[in-house]
């Protein structure tokens, strides 16, 4: 007997969103510390750092085609979150940067397919009901919120070799949550019509990618240097921390009512929305760093930028592919946006922040989102 079968779909992915997120609470924000405490210089850190952007511009392709091909996702997201949480236990024995090199890019590669993965299942678990995405998603959010307070604290007492450990455990814990995840059916194939295929690459779908790739190089600069440009203009780290945190809020919030959102607003116009206040976020940051009030006006724009912007882009992949190509559609979205445009815009960043300085980067940031969002309005359209 299933011991999951008194629980809603719905409910084992809100789980499975909050432990997984959790772990990436943990990860993102304080691995940086865990490396120079390492000894690493500054470029290697950077080095390190990027690796598992670079492997998801391949390697959620690889997974969705595999998880496509063989009609199932469980067994895939269980490897996956599994593969994640050995290979960063494998940072216990990994001293040197080439040995971290390793066991990152080992971590990349295990962990680049599994939000794709689970967001074609809970996409498909939802149905006809893609507004119920916002509520589903929003427990990460929350997971990731209790992660970062919860491990800066430990941290604050134990230093960064408190790191591993906690990392470790809440990225096993995320592995045994999987276990929990509804399988949705899909229908196995290994062949692709040509009708399909011409779908694959419409003016519509290639559109919008490039929008999507044009958000994510805007967010560059913010992941990159923001608490940087934030310590440089005399904010202290406390008040950094507090400005990331009120970001993550407003994007749970948004989560929270996208169901009236998206009855009230189509797809389109959500996406035309989140551009547009994408442009003006990236504005106010480059050039009002020091009001502290447009700072948390525009840190509040994150429920925009990324919250209604991410679901939005979620349901439109699974509105561009069809049923039994799902996975693989929000594989190459990852790839072609978070992987790619990640990748590009945060070196991109870097180069424009030496040469030209925070502000011109941020308007350049404020370009591309423009530039996204002229992608949207001019071929984007989806039917009712």
């Amino acid at each position: 007997m299933n011991q999951w079968a008194g629980v809603s779909g719905p409910a084992r992915l809100g789980g499975f969103y909050f432990a997984y997120f959790a772990y990436l609470g943990a990860f993102t924000p304080y691995f940086s510390l865990y490396l120079d405490r390492l000894g690493l210089s500054a470029l290697e850190i950077s080095v390190v750092i990027a690796l598992p952007q670079m492997v998801k511009v391949f390697a959620p392709a690889l997974l969705g085609w595999l998880s496509d091909t063989r009609g199932a996702r469980r067994p895939f997201i269980l490897m996956s979150t599994l593969f994640t949480a050995l290979s960063l236990a494998g940072l216990w024995f990994a001293q040197s940067f080439a040995a971290v090199c390793v066991v990152v890019l080992l971590m990349g590669i295990a962990s680049s397919g599994t939000l794709p993965l689970v967001e074609a299942t809970t996409m498909s678990t939802l149905g006809n009901h893609p507004e119920r995405y916002g509520p589903v998603r929003m427990w990460g959010s929350v997971g990731f919120i209790l992660a970062v307070l919860a491990t800066g604290a430990a941290l604050d007492r134990w230093v960064s070799q408190a790191l591993l450990p906690i990392v470790v455990s809440l990225s096993m814990g995320a592995a045994l949550v999987a276990w929990s995840l509804p399988e949705s059916a899909v229908k196995k194939t290994a062949h692709v019509s040509v009708t399909e295929r011409a779908r694959w690459f419409d003016a519509r779908t290639i559109a919008f990618l490039g929008a999507a790739f044009c958000m994510t190089v805007a967010h560059g600069a913010l992941y990159a240097f923001y608490s940087l440009y934030l310590v440089q203009h005399g904010y202290s780290k406390t008040m950094v921390g507090w400005l990331w945190t009120i970001g993550v809020l407003g994007e749970i919030v948004l989560f929270f009512f996208l169901p009236q959102v998206l009855r009230r607003w189509n797809l389109r116009t959500v996406l035309l929305a989140a551009f547009a206040c994408a442009v003006l976020r990236f504005c106010l940051i480059g050039w009002c760093v020091e009001s502290l009030a447009v700072l948390v006006f525009a840190q509040l724009l994150h429920a925009a930028t990324f919250g209604a912007y991410h679901a939005a882009a979620i349901a439109a992949v699974h509105r561009l592919f069809t049923a039994e190509r799902q996975v693989r559609g929000q594989a190459l979205f990852s790839s072609l946006s978070y992987g790619l445009g990640g990748a590009v815009g945060m070196l991109l960043a870097g180069a424009v922040w030496a040469s030209m300085g925070p502000t011109f980067s941020f308007s350049l940031c404020a370009g591309f989102a423009l530039l996204g969002g002229v992608l949207v309005a001019w071929q984007v359209r989806f039917t009712a």
